[in-house]
């Protein structure tokens, strides 16, 4: 049994940290909603993320961030990609030498870091993998079969935590390509937010399956210019992902782009979906990424001018379509 402190108790931080529990670690799971924490204790319930679902009684809330940190030996990143500095950077010395699972998937605002360079750019001294793949928090937490991909340079560390996860509804594959795992994770939540706009303007599936592989197609373009192995993006973390989170009816990224589609500005889709379109901020970043690689993304930059130059979804479809022929690859 080993100790494991999981941050941020939103719906897959939840879900996480039962797998664990349920794997017969032993979790505490870290929020700043007491509410939430005192229900997890009590209950054994997230009455706000995932209400109804019983949790491991073996779960344990907790209020105190430090104290978590520091009894684990295993610390699991779950909060939001842009919230990761502003919780994490009071504790850094609590993150020296120990295990740092990250979860989110998104590049940073204003430093176009991924997550691993966050983390490493507040303690270097930690080792670093990444839990990715097709998997929403309610399903997961219902226990249905789910299949996730676990990056980690240290394949005897990846192969460690592998074990951790091992309960019979939740299967774990190893990876040692962080940059491919993480760039998957991100990159498809943008091409979900062009398929949410996609459905939003009516349109139907010929031009959702376009979408979704010409979206692979850049996320490949850009991983081989990051050095990110091409093979990554056909498996859990890439094509898996992707196709979950552009045709889920529970992606909030989707749902953010049909709203986008319906007509609604940005402001009132992402009042709709209630929740964090983490492909939001990453188009941002990753649009940025993308220019200064001189990397091609076409379907990325429309995303990018419709979330932050106002732009008309039918007008960036119309661009799309009407870019210069050429070869598929």
């Amino acid at each position: 049994m080993k100790s494991v402190c999981v941050v941020g108790h939103g719906a897959w931080g939840t879900a996480v940290a039962n797998v664990f529990a349920d794997a017969g670690q032993k979790t505490v799971l870290w929020g700043r909603d007491a509410q939430i924490t005192a229900s997890i204790q009590k209950n054994h319930e997230n009455p706000e993320y995932l209400k109804g679902i019983i949790l491991n009684p073996n779960l344990a809330g907790t209020s105190d961030l430090a104290s978590g940190l520091q009894q684990a030996d295993l610390i699991v990143n779950a909060l939001p990609t842009q919230a990761i500095r502003e919780v994490f950077k009071s504790h850094v010395a609590l993150l020296k030498n120990k295990h740092l699972m990250n979860t989110a998937k998104g590049i940073e605002t204003g430093t176009n870091l991924r997550v691993s360079e966050i983390f490493k750019s507040l303690q270097k001294d930690l080792t670093y993998s990444i839990l990715s793949g097709p998997s929403f928090a309610l399903e997961t937490a219902q226990k249905h079969p789910t299949a996730v991909v676990l990056a980690c340079e240290s394949p005897e560390a990846g192969s460690a935590i592998q074990q951790l996860l091992l309960v019979p509804y939740f299967r774990t594959y190893t990876s040692q390509d962080v940059i491919g795992v993480e760039l998957g994770g991100a990159l498809k939540n943008i091409i979900a937010i062009a398929s949410g706009i996609v459905s939003g303007l009516g349109l139907g599936y010929n031009t959702q399956a376009a979408l979704i592989n010409r979206g692979l197609a850049e996320m490949i373009r850009l991983g081989k210019k990051l050095q990110a192995n091409p093979m990554t993006f056909f498996g859990l973390s890439g094509v898996g992902d992707l196709v979950l989170t552009c045709t889920g009816p529970l992606s909030r990224n989707r749902n953010f782009g049909v709203a986008l589609g319906e007509g609604r500005s940005v402001s009132e889709a992402l009042q709709k979906i209630g929740g964090v379109a983490e492909g939001y901020y990453t188009a941002q970043s990753a649009y940025a990424l993308a220019s200064q690689h001189r990397v091609e993304m076409p379907i990325l930059e429309q995303v990018y001018r419709i979330l932050y130059e106002n732009k008309k979804p039918h007008d960036a479809l119309m661009d799309l379509m009407s870019r210069e022929l050429k070869d598929e690859w």
